[in-house]
């Protein structure tokens, strides 16, 4: 998918460049360490574990069933959504929603996966 990013941006497709962008936002949001886990160094701002003097924490590993979890979800969501869309002032936004999820369930079908 982050190869595919660029490719988006150079065909000026926005449905994709929207639908990869917002994808992988969730995956890196899947891969980051909750600030609990990273754990407290004292109470001064240079002594904690985000803002000034943050520490790089090691991100976690995403297992290939985790990312098509994650990809499953953000068409689930985009199809949803596109569903309670029903007036037809709303037809352009459904539709957009519709390729952006078309988007994303090539990537699922390229695994292999439905």
């Amino acid at each position: 998918m982050r190869q595919a990013l660029p490719e988006a941006m150079r065909a000026r497709d926005k449905a994709a460049v929207s639908a990869l962008r917002s994808t992988l936002a969730a995956l890196d949001n899947a891969e980051a360490v909750p600030v609990g886990e990273a754990g407290t160094r004292g109470s001064a701002l240079e002594q904690s574990p985000v803002g000034a003097g943050a520490t790089e924490m090691v991100r976690r590993e995403l297992s290939e069933c985790g990312v098509v979890d994650i990809v499953r979800a953000e068409v689930a969501e985009r199809l949803r959504f596109a569903e309670q869309l029903t007036a037809p002032v709303h037809a352009d936004r459904v539709a957009r929603l519709r390729a952006e999820a078309a988007v994303l369930l090539r990537f699922l079908d390229d695994r292999g996966t439905p």
